[in-house]
């Protein structure tokens, strides 16, 4: 008989179960940290947006208005393409400003809500802010909506926990 080398099968079946089960607890933990780095980039969006906003209001709303919307402040330069076209990382982002008139003052919602939820989505939090520039959170992934606000002059955010 000849002296022959080489692996069995069952030693190769071994190693293939050992990556099997490595994959296993990996691939959800790369999930999880996907989901975390996409919700980060959300909320400094949404910070980023609130940003602009009041930049807009001081330079081109004459200190009074905010810019109706993300094409607005996309066209204006104070956001980039990506986020001005209302989608990134994952994220769906909105921004509605409502001019002053002689009673109210000009006020905006920011809105930003995961393309999909759960385990294998985008995210799971939708995010919100507004001229008071605090962000505010929801859970997605429970079916609960974005926060919102009352319109002027009571102007209380429902349906989210502050970040900050």
């Amino acid at each position: 008989m000849r002296n022959e080398k080489g692996f069995s099968l069952i030693e190769l079946l071994i190693v293939v179960a050992i990556i099997g089960i490595i994959a296993a607890i990996a691939i959800p933990n790369l999930l999880k940290s996907r989901q975390a780095a996409n919700e980060a980039s959300a909320i400094g969006s949404t910070r980023t947006i609130g940003t602009a906003q009041a930049t807009y209001q001081s330079t081109r709303g004459g200190g009074r208005n905010y810019a109706a919307n993300l094409a607005a402040l996309s066209t204006d330069g104070s956001v980039d393409n990506v986020l001005g076209s209302g989608s990134k990382s994952g994220y769906n982002f909105a921004t509605t400003g409502t001019a002053a008139t002689s009673v109210l003052p000009s006020y905006f919602n920011t809105t930003s809500t995961p393309q999909s939820s759960g385990t294998f989505g985008t995210g799971n939090r939708n995010f919100y802010s507004n001229e008071s520039y605090v962000i505010y959170w929801s859970d997605a992934s429970a079916g609960q909506a974005a926060p919102s606000a009352t319109a002027p002059p009571n102007r209380v955010v429902s349906g989210g926990t502050a970040i900050e």
